[in-house]
Protein backbone atom coordinates (compact mmCIF):
# COMPACT_ATOMS: atom_id res chain seq x y z
CA UNK A 1 0.00 0.00 0.00
CA UNK A 2 1.38 3.36 -1.53
CA UNK A 3 0.77 6.31 0.62
CA UNK A 4 0.51 9.33 -1.61
CA UNK A 5 1.16 12.93 0.45
CA UNK A 6 1.01 15.58 -2.01
CA UNK A 7 -2.87 15.29 -4.14
CA UNK A 8 -1.09 16.11 -7.68
CA UNK A 9 0.71 13.29 -6.99
CA UNK A 10 -2.19 11.10 -6.36
CA UNK A 11 -4.17 11.98 -8.91
CA UNK A 12 -2.28 11.35 -11.62
CA UNK A 13 -1.23 8.09 -10.33
CA UNK A 14 -4.97 7.05 -9.41
CA UNK A 15 -5.82 7.80 -13.12
CA UNK A 16 -2.96 5.93 -14.92
CA UNK A 17 -4.12 2.88 -12.63
CA UNK A 18 -7.57 3.34 -13.82
CA UNK A 19 -6.46 3.79 -17.48
CA UNK A 20 -3.92 0.43 -17.37
CA UNK A 21 -6.66 -1.66 -15.56
CA UNK A 22 -10.39 -0.40 -16.09
CA UNK A 23 -12.08 -3.32 -15.53
CA UNK A 24 -10.43 -4.32 -12.14
CA UNK A 25 -9.65 -1.34 -10.44
CA UNK A 26 -11.71 -0.08 -7.52
CA UNK A 27 -11.77 3.49 -6.00
CA UNK A 28 -13.41 4.32 -2.41
CA UNK A 29 -14.12 7.13 -0.38
CA UNK A 30 -14.01 7.04 3.35
CA UNK A 31 -15.02 9.98 5.91
CA UNK A 32 -13.74 8.96 9.33
CA UNK A 33 -15.98 11.37 11.80
CA UNK A 34 -13.58 10.61 15.04
CA UNK A 35 -10.47 11.91 13.27
CA UNK A 36 -11.98 14.09 10.65
CA UNK A 37 -10.00 13.08 7.86
CA UNK A 38 -10.94 11.96 4.05
CA UNK A 39 -9.41 9.07 2.95
CA UNK A 40 -8.90 8.12 -0.43
CA UNK A 41 -8.17 4.57 -2.11
CA UNK A 42 -7.51 3.60 -5.65
CA UNK A 43 -6.67 -0.35 -5.98
CA UNK A 44 -6.40 -2.81 -8.68
CA UNK A 45 -5.59 -5.99 -6.32
CA UNK A 46 -2.02 -5.25 -7.55
CA UNK A 47 -1.14 -1.49 -6.19
CA UNK A 48 -2.92 0.35 -3.71
CA UNK A 49 -2.94 4.24 -3.92
CA UNK A 50 -4.05 5.86 -0.25
CA UNK A 51 -4.16 9.94 -0.02
CA UNK A 52 -5.23 10.94 3.65
CA UNK A 53 -6.57 14.66 4.33
CA UNK A 54 -8.07 16.84 7.17
CA UNK A 55 -8.25 20.09 5.00
CA UNK A 56 -11.19 21.53 4.10
CA UNK A 57 -9.81 22.67 0.39
CA UNK A 58 -9.13 19.62 -0.71
CA UNK A 59 -12.96 18.67 -1.01
CA UNK A 60 -13.06 20.79 -4.60
CA UNK A 61 -9.80 18.51 -5.58
CA UNK A 62 -11.61 15.68 -4.50
CA UNK A 63 -14.90 16.40 -6.61
CA UNK A 64 -12.20 16.98 -9.54
CA UNK A 65 -10.52 13.63 -9.29
CA UNK A 66 -14.54 12.24 -8.90
CA UNK A 67 -15.66 13.39 -11.94
CA UNK A 68 -12.66 12.49 -14.24
CA UNK A 69 -13.10 8.95 -13.16
CA UNK A 70 -16.37 8.96 -13.76
CA UNK A 71 -16.00 10.37 -16.88
CA UNK A 72 -13.10 7.81 -18.09
CA UNK A 73 -15.50 4.96 -16.85
CA UNK A 74 -18.28 6.43 -18.79
CA UNK A 75 -16.00 6.82 -21.42
CA UNK A 76 -16.87 10.29 -22.04
CA UNK A 77 -15.43 13.86 -21.90
CA UNK A 78 -15.32 15.38 -18.46
CA UNK A 79 -17.68 18.72 -18.33
CA UNK A 80 -16.90 21.51 -16.41
CA UNK A 81 -20.58 22.15 -15.44
CA UNK A 82 -24.19 20.72 -16.71
CA UNK A 83 -27.14 22.77 -16.88
CA UNK A 84 -29.36 20.44 -16.76
CA UNK A 85 -32.19 20.12 -13.03
CA UNK A 86 -31.26 17.17 -12.43
CA UNK A 87 -27.60 17.36 -12.12
CA UNK A 88 -28.17 21.13 -10.53
CA UNK A 89 -30.22 19.14 -8.10
CA UNK A 90 -27.67 16.67 -7.66
CA UNK A 91 -24.96 18.98 -7.08
CA UNK A 92 -26.92 21.17 -4.46
CA UNK A 93 -27.49 17.52 -2.29
CA UNK A 94 -23.94 16.62 -3.06
CA UNK A 95 -22.66 20.52 -1.59
CA UNK A 96 -25.30 20.28 1.14
CA UNK A 97 -23.81 16.54 2.34
CA UNK A 98 -20.25 18.01 2.39
CA UNK A 99 -21.58 20.90 4.26
CA UNK A 100 -22.83 18.41 7.11
CA UNK A 101 -19.73 15.92 6.53
CA UNK A 102 -17.31 18.68 6.94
Amino acid sequence: MVNIHQWDEFQKAAEELYLLSPKTTRYVAKYRHVEGKLVLKVTDDRTCLKYKTDQMQDLNKFERLNRSLMAKMHNRAPTQESSTPAAAAASSALGNFYARVF
